[in-house]
């Protein structure tokens, strides 16, 4: 019943849980006791003595006369009574107990599944995200972790109570009367396999449900992040089309998951009292006739230890329902967690501690699934070179620019950096030769220092003003009502861009790489902004070796050399004067951009 997903979750608590079990199976014996004491009690009330004890009662009420004299009816009756008070006050401790144990055991799972999944979403490549909706992504990482909780663990945890109480009591009622307990033993199978038919679908629909849950997520993550757009354009009717769509199918297909989870219940419950039923007349039948050494008082007491295998049944069979619904939720989890992590260092990565000499780009393609991006691309860069790479928008420029950092893996040919493949670098050394200032300026929910310091630790405060000062950035910083410590607020949106994008280029400064990647940094900006970033990022860029993605051509005329993409391919190279005179591609984008 247990498949592997739940095994692997589950193993590290195994003497917890073996623990719960052996508590659960102290709470079912008294429960068991609390019902043995019905005998005695029967006895009493309508014979008003209790000779003609099976050995069961006998020894319960020899355990009960240490305590009491039990030749007096009325005391033999209060004495009783306490002692069934004091089983079930036992009995419900242990449940208790049982309950407290597991309690940091579900925290500490669902604690566990989302630090993985964490890690597996740092670890991804990132054509891994260029193929999901990043709100089904959090999604899975945020609510589906979440309803495991609230069915696999908690469907197991009702599992292992439920059938530990079947079982005991199956055992006790043998003890009684074997022929009753045989006859019982028909009726329970049949009631499991009607049980187990409800909840087979529940799996499949649970999943179909948990993705449109995902495409729900991600239309209202866009929705937050385009809402200067939606409300630009006038779309507001049309995203809430969109929206209205997507619930009432998420509604329908969870109307149709709950209803079949619902039905598992009440199901199990009537054919237990069924069962009690049959067993009524069959049982009351053999003792009627005689034709069974159980007496009635016992017989009672049989009915009333089986009535309490009709909760548990339905338990389980409400388990059932919530463990494959829990099910759909963990695939789609380890669809994550399984995916395969194509871009990490090997197992006998080089260490690269510094820069020293040149990169070479050697007859590299790269492809996105069957579309070319690059194809056949030759370059070196040395060190301190400022190169530049031009081109119309999906040429490939920021492809290129992404390939050196390892954030995409090349399809064809090599990128080298000091005559080594960087596929057999260490990758964590690798990318700590780079900084990257780029035109999506990412700024965190966290204070102007925090987002200058970002991946760097022990930065003293001095050092973080100077980074600003460098990027043209410590006179709006100081501005600011709490200076460094601002707290900046869901992706900084509260500054302009090019405040934005000069927090970036200090925390690049801060960073103090040897490359530096400049992927359209003064795209999108209003001409001061653009003075101001651009005076940063000429100071940034002295003495380092300097990669830059740029459609405003003034940004690269004093490019040591300047690389034209066209269709993936390098179509020119040279200089600024070289490529103007050569009346190129190059020149047709100046003209375009009026730098010629």
């Amino acid at each position: 019943m247990l498949n592997n997903k739940i095994i692997s979750i589950i193993k590290p608590y195994k003497w917890k849980l073996l623990l719960v079990v052996f508590v659960n199976l102290i709470s079912i014996l008294f429960s068991i006791l609390t019902m043995m004491l019905i005998e005695p009690l029967v006895k009493l009330i309508f014979q008003g003595e209790l000779s003609g004890l099976s050995v069961i009662g006998e020894k319960l009420m020899k355990l009960v006369g240490l305590f009491a004299d039990l030749n007096a009816p009325r005391r033999s009756l209060t004495a009783i009574i306490i002692f069934v008070v004091v089983l079930f006050l036992l009995k419900n401790f242990f449940l208790v107990l049982t309950q407290w144990i597991l309690a940091p055991v579900r925290s500490d799972v669902i604690r566990t599944l989302r630090s993985r999944m964490y890690h597996k979403v740092l670890m991804l490549p990132l054509s891994f995200f260029s193929g999901q909706k990043k709100g089904d992504v959090i999604s899975r990482a945020v609510n589906d972790t979440q309803e495991v909780e609230f069915t696999v663990l908690s469907a197991f945890q009702t599992m292992i109570s439920a059938l530990l109480t079947i079982l005991i009591y199956v055992v006790a009622l043998f003890t009684i009367s074997y022929q009753l307990s045989l006859f019982v033993m028909v009726l329970l199978p049949i009631a499991g396999v009607i049980i187990s038919l409800i909840s087979r679908t529940l799996r499949k629909k649970n999943k179909e449900m948990k993705a449109q849950q995902g495409v729900l997520f991600a239309h209202v993550e866009e929705t937050i992040a385009g809402l200067r757009i939606i409300k630009g354009f006038n779309a507001q009717g049309h995203a809430e089309s969109l929206f209205t769509h997507t619930n009432e199918t998420l509604a329908d297909l969870s109307r149709r998951v709950t209803r079949r989870g619902d039905l598992a219940s009440p199901m199990s419950e009537f054919l237990g009292v069924t069962a009690v039923m049959i067993i009524l007349v069959f049982g009351g039948s053999l003792v009627l006739s005689g034709g069974t050494d159980l007496t009635a008082p016992m017989f009672i007491t049989y009915i009333a230890l089986f009535a309490m295998i009709v909760n548990p049944a339905k338990n389980i069979g409400t388990a059932m329902a919530k463990y494959h619904r829990g099910l759909a939720v963990l695939d789609r989890i380890y669809e994550v967690l399984d995916a395969e992590e194509v871009i990490k260092s090997p197992a006998d990565a080089v260490q690269l501690h510094a820069f020293e000499q040149e990169i070479r780009i050697d007859d590299v393609s790269f492809s996105y699934g069957t579309a070319d991006v690059l194809q056949h691309i030759n370059l070196t860069i040395g060190k301190g070179q400022m190169v530049a790479v031009v081109g119309a928008s999906g040429a490939g420029k920021s492809t290129l620019a992404d390939l050196l950092p390892r954030f995409y893996d090349v399809t064809g040919g090599s990128i080298s950096i000091d005559g080594t493949d960087i596929r057999h670098c260490d990758l964590d050394s690798l990318r700590s030769l780079f900084s990257i200032v780029s035109q999506d300026v990412v700024l965190f929910n966290d204070t102007v220092a925090n987002n200058i310091a970002f991946g760097r630790e022990k930065v003293s405060e001095e050092e973080i003003w100077e980074a600003a000062r460098v990027a043209n950035a410590s006179d709006f910083i100081a501005a600011l009502p709490e200076g460094l410590h601002t707290a900046l607020g869901d992706r900084g949106l509260n500054l302009s861009g090019g405040q934005r994008q000069r927090i970036s280029i200090a925390r690049a400064v801060l960073r103090n790489t040897p490359i530096l990647i400049l992927d359209e940094a003064t795209s999108a900006m209003d001409t001061e902004s653009e003075r101001l970033v651009q005076e940063a990022l000429d100071r940034v860029m002295q003495n380092r070796t300097t990669l830059v993605i740029a459609h405003r051509l003034s940004t690269v005329r004093n490019a040591d050399k300047i690389i034209v993409l066209d269709g993936g391919r390098i179509v020119e190279q040279g200089t600024h004067e070289e490529l103007m005179q050569l009346g190129g591609k190059y020149s047709k984008l100046a003209e375009v951009n009026k730098y010629q």
